[in-house]
């Protein structure tokens, strides 16, 4: 008898999952080969290309209730060969890329709580960096508001190195904290977004604890896009308040992209986006006059070798980027990207041309759950460019790539 009401509670609970609830759980493995040779920076003289295959492993499970929805994502990231085999202990060890609930308070309002991705437009200020293996989340509170086409977050973080009994001085680079406040209207042909950032840096003083603090920057801004056979995408934002080095901050970022469908298998870009910078590519008399994006997906603008913004030419003299693109779609399944791009300086520089990058993307879907990529990219350097990362040697610069992405649904109640 008792067994029998065992079964009974277990039907019962399956029932009122199916009924009430889905439950998906779904994978991802994702190996990537790359060949570096003047990726990030110029290729020196006295240096080996570099050569491995990194990998992403993520396990995701997806809980939707009623009025609750629960989250987990959790990863592996390794380089293959950086743990030995018959290794007695993982290098690496699976980490929690996002783990949140978002509840529901009423049909317009809900509050999201947790480690999560955080997205915005273009991904211009916030981004995942889907690139990067690791990719981005944040440990944040969001309140999110939905209403027909109209969208408002307000998001919120505090960050520290762990539980203390006394002060909240944060050493971990990273930042200290934000809040920030998102709009978003969407019209038949045009979305508009507003976004409001207040971004704290935790500052040090080595020499006296007393002075340590957090110094926050403002930055406020639109994204706008149109959409038709010509679409148009611009951002327009401005920074201000302090540094984390207690500098007036005063910088901008203004982008333009025009967008033509030529065909059903042709697309075609053209845009410019212009990041201020300080000239000589250093602050002076307490001034910063350089935009930082914070946490967009920088890799996915400037050229995808990464010489600008992807961990690397913050306070420095800014950047011009005029680009042209062609997207063509070869069949079905599979499509090419080729992109160029032109950079130079946009404060006063002694060189200001840093030369031209040619990049090139193919994807082909294999099946259902895989997916194939390839890139290629070559840089054109001009002496702007040797000046800026102090090298000289001349050498070709270039990167590609190989990555498999294998994305299958595991289980799903809805399918049930």
């Amino acid at each position: 008898m008792m067994k029998l009401q065992k079964i009974f509670v277990v039907v019962f609970l399956l029932a009122t999952i199916t009924t009430y609830a889905q439950l998906k759980i779904d994978a991802e493995i994702r190996p990537r080969f790359e060949y570096r040779h003047g990726f990030k920076t110029l290729f020196p003289d006295d240096a080996d290309p570099a050569a491995f295959v990194s990998q992403r492993t993520r396990l995701n499970a997806a809980y939707v209730m009623e009025k609750l929805d629960i989250y987990l994502s959790m990863q592996d990231v390794r380089v293959w060969g950086d743990v030995p085999q018959l290794n007695s202990a993982d290098r690496n060890g699976f980490s929690v890329h996002e783990a949140w609930a978002r509840i529901a308070l009423d049909t317009s309002w809900a509050l999201k709580l947790g480690r999560q991705e955080i997205i915005y437009d273009d991904s211009r200020i916030f981004g995942n960096v889907e690139w990067a293996q690791q990719a981005r989340s944040h440990d944040a509170a969001l309140v999110q508001y939905q209403k027909d086409r109209f969208k408002m977050n307000f998001g919120f973080a505090f960050n520290q190195d762990g539980e203390a009994l006394t002060g909240t001085t944060l050493n971990t680079n990273t930042y200290k904290a934000f809040q920030y406040a998102w709009l978003h209207k969407d019209w038949d042909r045009v979305s508009g977004s507003l976004l409001l950032l207040n971004n704290g840096l935790q500052y040090i003083d080595d020499m006296n604890s007393d002075d340590n603090e957090t110094r926050y920057s403002q930055t406020i801004g639109t994204h706008i896009r149109t959409k038709g056979k010509i679409g148009l995408v611009a951002n327009l934002f401005y920074q201000f308040g302090k540094d984390m080095f207690d500098n007036d901050l005063s910088a901008y970022l203004l982008a333009l992209e025009a967008n033509y469908k030529a065909s059903d298998r042709i697309g075609l870009t053209l845009g410019g986006e212009l990041i201020s910078g300080n000239d000589n590519g250093t602050p002076t008399n307490g001034d910063n006059n350089a935009f930082n994006p914070f946490y967009g997906t920088n890799h996915k603008f400037n050229g995808l070798m990464d010489y600008f913004y992807v961990g690397n030419h913050q306070n420095n003299v800014g950047l011009l980027d005029i680009y042209a693109a062609a997207n063509f779609k070869l069949n079905s399944k599979s499509n090419l990207r080729v992109a160029l791009h032109n950079f130079s300086a946009a404060a006063d520089y002694s060189e200001k041309q840093f030369g031209n990058e040619v990049d090139l993307v193919y994807s082909c879907k294999i099946q259902k759950f895989v997916t194939l990529k390839a890139g290629y990219s070559h840089l054109f350097e001009s002496e702007g460019m040797e000046i800026l990362k102090g090298n000289t040697d001349g050498n070709t610069n270039n990167w590609g790539w190989v990555m498999v992405v294998i994305k299958p649904t595991l289980f799903s109640s809805a399918n049930n």
